[in-house]
């Protein structure tokens, strides 16, 4: 029986041919596209490069001056295929195959990624279905041992998710690109999940802006027994400012104080909880990556057998997991993490609270060394199987100590902490606190150094940065484990917002202002959340791709409706928002608007808005964001302008300048 494998890349392709074959298979070419044989060419393994069927509409439709947003949302789109070489390939290896084992990764869009390869060829074959979540022998052998049947409920699920994104994205599009006459290079994106998750970030800067700080004031007793400590007045912020010198002025020249309680109780802390795809994304923020680095480094070690499936949403580790042959394999790598784990191991591992079947939580399974990876891949690598080992060790023990003190007759409080068995902190040091002991006794006496009064004054809530924004995304349900961080992507690339901790551009806020004036349930999660509830139906066999789209549908055109009767206020909203962003300061030469222009090759430029009366001009930096904050050059009088990228510098956009020599 001669078998055609399907996989979704061609790197994983070729490492489950190696491992079918015990490493005998070979490569070679059909029409272009790699694909490995063995067993006498009984068998054949050929990878896709992702979809290769897409979704567009008909080309009738593509003028946008001609058909309204509101016209094509009724619009059914059109299959095509991506990527006629795989296609071919796949056809002419299908004409010698009795059946067909679909091998893509084990989630939605893999789903569909192989339904759309078997639906490309005759019908004729069995077709099969291998679920496995890592490159691993033991686990692809396993799979094809005990291959399923294609689920045609997930795929459809995926497929909807598509022709919604494409209807939400392509109208909502058009429809602002035309209301502020952004076309071509310069269009205005809009999407289903883009636009909710761009409206957190806007109404988190509002909320920003409209805090009112109000001042507090603390008082702070910096004391020594054995050790040094601070105290902090029992009632901690003060609210009233005469009330806090009333008691400052009492306490400031106080030289001793006496302990009028202690009290100290070992805690035991519980070691973090496995990874799935956003608590991995999120830590992995906090290292200073970007969530879309992270999970592009993520799929890399993935495909060559390093790590688990990196999309998932399970925090449990199924019975099954073979712990003891995955430290055996690390214990090459991480000798002393290893050994450490093993002399403190716990008697099961931690488990999160969600649980799914498709994929186990992220973890190692195969050795990596410092030599085959890249320093940004090792640390992720690195990162994974710290955490897998956590899991696995006994809780830390630590010692909280408190202490009440009297001090001229005022009450004072100190806090201690104290690490005693460091058990898993020493493997995964991302929680690590600042140990600061405090031992003391009844009815001692300490010795008062001095007291501060500090003012303070409340902050207002704090910008997301990408871990935290993946986090509330979660919570309100926008996306999925495998789109959120290309959504966080999408916004950073059209220049809808900046900077680590995230904040709108002029754009980015615009247009979520224009959306939540006419047609706000497109700004609200709830919505978004509805739709992504459904498509959960199709997948479980309650709902059918048809009903949910239509339902998008009609969800869609009410908003458009809205839309449409303050078209222009809204494109003059944007436009307006547009200049502050593209301006760059005032021209020497004619006292126009000097504004970022792309040429008709895409290049960047400052240019003078009086053109062609005046062709004053500089250029640009063609990589990181570049913004004017106002200040002109004291040499000549050009606008200074801030580039980020890679770093901050501000230098005078005139080249010729002596300042930039």
């Amino acid at each position: 029986m001669n078998t055609l494998v399907i996989c979704e890349k061609n790197m994983a392709a070729s490492r489950i041919a190696y491992i079918l074959s015990d490493g005998g298979s070979k490569r070679s070419k059909i029409s272009g596209v790699p694909c490995y044989t063995f067993n006498d060419g009984a068998w054949t393994v050929i990878g896709l490069r992702g979809h290769i069927v897409s979704l567009d509409y008909p080309k009738q439709y593509n003028r946008w001056d001609q058909v309204s947003p509101l016209d094509l949302a009724d619009v059914e789109p059109v299959r095509k295929t991506s990527n006629r070489r795989i296609a071919t390939a796949l056809k002419k290896l299908a004409d010698n195959a009795d059946r067909v084992i679909v091998a893509t990764d084990y989630d939605r869009e893999g789903e569909l990624i192989g339904a759309e390869g078997v639906d490309l060829l005759n019908g004729s074959h069995t077709v099969m279905r291998a679920k496995f979540s890592s490159l691993m022998p033991y686990e692809i052998r396993q799979a094809f041992d005990s291959t399923d049947s294609l689920d045609r409920d997930l795929a459809a699920s995926a497929e909807a998710r598509r022709i919604i994104d494409l209807a939400w994205g392509a109208t909502l599009t058009r429809f602002i690109s035309l209301a502020s006459n952004q076309l071509g290079r310069d269009f205005l994106s809009v999407g289903r999940v883009q636009s909710p998750t761009l409206a957190l970030i806007v109404n988190r800067e509002k909320e920003r802006e409209a805090f009112e700080p109000t001042p507090y004031w603390r008082l702070i007793a910096h004391c020594t027994d054995q050790a040094s400590f601070d105290a902090e007045h029992r009632q901690g912020k003060f609210w009233d400012g005469d009330e806090a010198a009333r008691i400052y002025k009492k306490v400031q020249r106080a030289e001793h104080g006496m302990v009028e309680r202690y009290e100290r109780e070992e805690k035991s802390e519980y070691p973090p909880s496995p990874f799935n795809t956003t608590t991995f994304l999120r830590q992995a923020s906090s290292l200073g990556f970007s969530a879309g680095a992270a999970m592009k480094i993520a799929e890399t070690l993935y495909m060559r057998g390093y790590i688990s499936y990196p999309r998932t949403d399970n925090t449990v580790y199924p019975p099954g997991l073979p712990i003891t042959g995955i430290l055996e394999k690390l214990e090459e790598v991480f000798p002393e993490l290893v050994e450490h784990s093993r002399q403190h191991q716990r008697d099961k591992p931690t488990r999160g609270k969600k649980f799914s079947k498709d994929h186990p939580p992220i973890h190692p399974v195969g050795k990596a060394s410092r030599d085959k990876l890249n320093k940004q891949e090792w640390r992720i690598y690195e990162l994974i199987v710290r955490r897998f080992l956590a899991t696995l060790t006994m809780d830390a023990l630590a010692a909280v100590s408190t202490a009440a003190l009297d001090i001229a007759g005022e009450p004072f409080e100190a806090e201690g902490y104290e690490l005693l068995e460091a058990n898993w902190r020493a493997i995964y040091p991302h929680y690590n606190k600042k140990e600061h002991p405090l031992h003391l006794s009844e009815g001692e006496r300490v010795t008062v150094e001095g007291i501060d009064k500090n003012k303070q004054k409340t902050k207002p809530p704090r910008r997301y940065s990408q871990g935290t924004l993946l986090a509330m995304m979660e919570k309100n349900n926008l996306g999925t484990k495998s789109t959120r961080h290309d959504i966080i992507g999408k916004l950073y690339a059209r220049n809808y917002i900046k900077g680590k901790y995230i904040s709108p551009t002029h754009t980015g806020r615009a247009v979520i202002e224009a959306l939540e004036r006419s047609a706000e349930r497109i700004t609200r999660p709830d919505m978004t959340a509805e739709l992504e509830h459904e498509m959960n139906e199709i997948a479980e066999g309650e709902k059918t791709l048809d009903e949910v789209v239509d339902d998008s549908r009609r969800l869609l055109k009410e908003a458009l409706r809205q839309l449409q009767q303050r078209k222009d206020v809204i494109g003059e909203v944007i436009q307006e928002a547009m200049f502050k962003q593209r301006f760059m300061g005032k021209c020497t030469e004619c006292g126009g608007n000097l504004m970022v222009i792309r040429s008709r090759r895409g290049k960047r430029f400052i240019g003078c808005d009086n053109y062609p009366d005046c062709t004053n001009s500089y250029p640009l930096p063609q990589k990181g964001r570049v913004l004017f904050e106002g200040d002109y050059c004291k040499e000549c009088g050009a606008p200074m302008v801030t580039t980020i990228y890679r770093g901050k510098w501000t230098k005078c956009v005139n080249l010729e300048c002596p300042s930039n020599d």
